[in-house]
């Protein structure tokens, strides 16, 4: 792990299971409104030393990674779903900005309506 606890964590690797990245997925919704998603990006275990490398070093603002989303994102699914993900500032997570799924494409760039996204999520 990156910091003490997974969730303070920015990137970790879990035996056995894999190699992850925390990103922020951004989805606009009706009225202005917009939600940002905290979540997991598997990535190749070979990418995770690469990544730990630049991510307190100027070269953070070119980081590219490739992988998929390791949480379902409610209300759209989307566990598994392959993203690429870059840095928008350099004080930030990355931020998902593109997919060749279609569903996650559309998350990316259509507006959603906000009760529907908002009351989907956990204590709505």
């Amino acid at each position: 792990m990156s910091h003490g606890t997974p969730t303070e964590s920015v990137m970790m690797e879990v035996p056995g299971v894999g190699a992850f990245v925390r990103v922020l997925l951004p989805v606009r919704l009706t009225g202005g409104y917009s939600v940002t998603y905290g979540i997991w990006l598997g990535i190749h275990p070979e990418d995770l030393q690469r990544t730990f490398d630049v991510w307190w070093e100027p070269a953070y603002q070119d980081l590219r990674l490739e992988g998929r989303l390791a949480n379902a994102v409610p209300p759209f699914g989307l566990f598994a779903t392959p993203v690429i993900a870059t840095v928008r500032d350099v004080d930030e997570t990355p931020y998902c900005a593109e997919s060749s799924d279609a569903a996650l494409s559309r998350v990316l760039t259509e507006e959603w309506d906000h009760a529907m996204v908002l009351g989907s999520l956990p204590g709505a």
